[in-house]
């Protein structure tokens, strides 16, 4: 596997850079946002993922390690191929992204072009414990409690029949208020909050 490239900066297009390795030119597929750093002539550093499919080999090139192994990740999971691996990494930093699966923020998620809600459920069902583990920030670490909470707690609410965004903002509203923070003293809350409306 090709792990990393370095070299002169070729050309840039919309979405991929041209990097001269040993002679060659690497087409490497990248985010806008790393494209945006990018001049030609000049030289670059990029970590990068070779995918291989029965009628290509692509390159795909990131700033950073973390971005890459997230890249990695979110292919793990079923119906996430490199394009929309690659949207989510374009669409949200890596840190977002990390926060937002381990806090199962389905709201973050859903902005990922076609990552519908379906999609985004599955996302943080898959990879919340995965991301946590992975390490991530120190706003990432402390999060997956709550995050968890606010999953199972909607879950409960939707599987009684409330709407899911109901269900959402009454359990945020709880958890904003900070009364509870344990999933039954959360959803005790909750359904009161809702038998209120």
């Amino acid at each position: 596997m090709i792990s990393s490239v370095r070299g002169e900066v070729l050309s840039v297009g919309l979405d991929h850079v041209v990097v001269e390795v040993g002679g060659v030119g690497l087409a490497v597929q990248a985010t806008p946002s790393t494209l945006a750093t990018l001049r030609r002539g000049e030289e670059v550093r990029l970590y990068t993922s070779l995918v291989v499919r029965e009628d290509s080999l692509t390159l795909f090139g990131f700033a950073d390690a973390e971005a890459r192994e997230l890249f990695g990740l979110l292919q793990t999971v079923s119906g996430i191929g490199t394009r929309l691996a690659l949207a989510a990494l374009a669409v949200l930093d890596p840190d977002k992204l990390r926060t937002a699966l381990a806090e199962g923020n389905i709201t973050v998620l859903t902005q990922v072009p076609g990552i519908g809600r379906k999609g985004a459920e599955r996302l943080t069902l898959e990879l919340r414990d995965k991301v946590t583990a992975a390490g991530g920030s120190a706003e990432t670490t402390a999060a997956p409690a709550a995050g968890a909470v606010r999953a199972e707690v909607v879950e409960a609410l939707t599987g009684l029949g409330f709407p899911a965004k109901q269900a959402e903002q009454a359990v945020e509203k709880v958890l904003a208020a900070g009364a509870a923070d344990t999933t039954p003293a959360v959803l005790r809350a909750a359904l009161s909050t809702l038998g209120r409306k």
